[in-house]
């Protein structure tokens, strides 16, 4: 399994990086892939993280979940990207490929017509941007191939959600014991 999570200058730290932590600990192959013109990505709290490689040198073919983080400004410099808009078409309409987007990003995805009559939840500061989706409020929703979370207090269930999907609900439980994960 292969994962590929968009960074952006504004992204939201905790929620980009604690989704990498656990699908890593998946086992799952998880590559940050900055959309900016380097591979240092300034998060929304200020906080440089070096990118594994630049978005263009992904190999998408052998990928099976792409990650959008959110942040306000994270989100609006995705937006800038074409091969985010490119993958988000091409992983929300592919068979066994999964578009994830959690806080402002799902507004990326709805903006493009992707989450169409599909049940879903962003950011409530993001809801006004969801035209079509059927809104949840729920932490994280999943409608088929596409899952999305609320916001950063929603960031651990997203990702073992996205790990249950990926690699299997047992390895999910496996991880939330090893890290002491209580809900």
């Amino acid at each position: 399994m292969k994962a590929v999570v968009f960074l952006a200058d504004g992204f939201e730290e905790c929620e980009a990086l604690i989704t990498v932590d656990i699908l890593r600990r998946a086992g799952v192959e998880t590559v940050m892939a900055s959309v900016m013109d380097r591979r240092q990505v300034e998060s929304s709290r200020n906080i440089k993280v070096i990118a594994d490689a630049m978005a263009s040198d992904v190999d998408f073919d052998s990928a099976d979940l792409i990650v959008l983080p959110g942040g306000r400004l994270g989100t609006e410099n995705m937006a800038k990207s074409s091969i985010v808009a490119e993958k988000c078409r091409e992983f929300a309409q592919a068979g066994g490929k999964y578009l994830a987007a959690i806080c402002a990003a799902p507004s990326l995805p709805a903006s493009m017509g992707l989450l169409e009559g599909k049940k879903a939840t962003c950011h409530p500061d993001f809801e006004g941007h969801m035209a079509g989706a059927a809104l949840t409020g729920t932490g994280v929703a999943v409608d088929g191939n596409i899952i999305t979370g609320q916001g950063l207090g929603a960031t651990f269930d997203f990702a073992f959600q996205l790990v249950s999907m990926l690699v299997s609900e047992e390895c999910a439980e496996q991880i939330k014991k090893a890290i002491c994960y209580k809900k």
